[in-house]
């Protein structure tokens, strides 16, 4: 069977599956099994599989056909031009979470990074708390996670990316675990409603963790316990930066100005024109 043949098979399965892009899916796992560039892919249509590699192929694409997501399959995900470790315990990061990293470097540009002290609040495979780091190696940061195992994820990736010494690894629950105050919170906690929870595509609520999706019935009860334990934990001057559902926007902008009363609070849409982000910046 020829490359051509096998991208063809793939993505004829995946479209039969209902898989939402299975050509783009079918690229990625054949790029995967023969460990390919994409212009590499194009330019050697012709060139056979081995029965290994065309059994490999076989079992990917049945499993994203069941609608394993990709991220898991393959285990890593892109996340701010960083090659993350991924397995089933840790959350898939996704592209808008990457507002809270900008905000976050901005903020620490503004204010200088000597002795910067971070949180990434419910860290998950750490790509919050890695990216922060990478980009500001003055910096110390804390990645705080419930799950032991998300935080094994949130390690490795540590560890790749060389900032094992520089992020601090906590288990607990919100910022109970922090031992002192910080500069920045950054916080992308469970925030899909019940409702939502009932309508989310099996790719989601099959396989991703339900802990790491769950904020109750109005899908705000870790953010706004967190928001509530923050004053505590900020140090003067400081800033938190919230991942937020599309809706939240008014009850988490009430909840942060009883907490910060003198604070900038404003809101950040994602590329997709959504409300995704709540900043709080505090005064010095």
């Amino acid at each position: 069977m020829t490359v051509k043949e096998a991208l063809a098979q793939a993505a004829a399965s995946l479209y039969e599956a209902g898989i939402e892009d299975p050509r783009l899916d079918a690229e990625i796992l054949v790029m995967h099994v023969l460990g390919w560039s994409r212009a590499r892919l194009y330019a050697h249509w012709d060139e056979e599989l081995t029965p290994q590699q065309a059994d490999a192929l076989h079992d990917l694409v049945r499993r994203r056909a069941r609608s394993e997501p990709t991220a898991y399959i393959l285990g890593h995900r892109e996340f701010y031009d960083l090659d993350l470790a991924m397995d089933p315990h840790a959350f898939i990061p996704r592209p808008e979470t990457e507002l809270l990293v900008e905000r976050a470097l901005a903020f620490a540009v503004g204010r200088g990074t000597q002795g910067l002290k971070i949180a990434d609040v419910g860290t998950g495979s750490g790509a919050i708390a890695v990216a922060v780091a990478v980009h500001l190696p003055e910096a110390t940061v804390y990645a705080i996670d419930a799950s032991p195992k998300a935080l094994e994820v949130a390690a490795e990736n540590c560890r790749r990316h060389g900032v094992a010494d520089r992020v601090c690894l906590l288990r607990g629950s919100l910022l109970e675990p922090l031992p002192e105050a910080v500069d920045i919170i950054l916080a992308n906690l469970p925030y899909v409603t019940d409702e939502e929870m009932a309508l989310l595509p099996l790719e989601i609520s099959g396989f991703e963790p339900q802990q790491a999706l769950r904020g109750g019935e109005e899908g705000l009860d870790y953010v706004l316990d967190l928001l509530r334990q923050t004053p505590a934990k900020l140090r003067s001057g400081g800033a938190v930066y919230l991942e937020i559902g599309p809706a939240q926007g008014p009850a988490v902008k009430a909840q942060a100005k009883q907490a910060f009363p003198d604070a900038e609070i404003s809101t950040e849409r994602d590329p997709a024109g959504f409300v995704r982000v709540v900043a709080i910046e505090t005064k010095p």
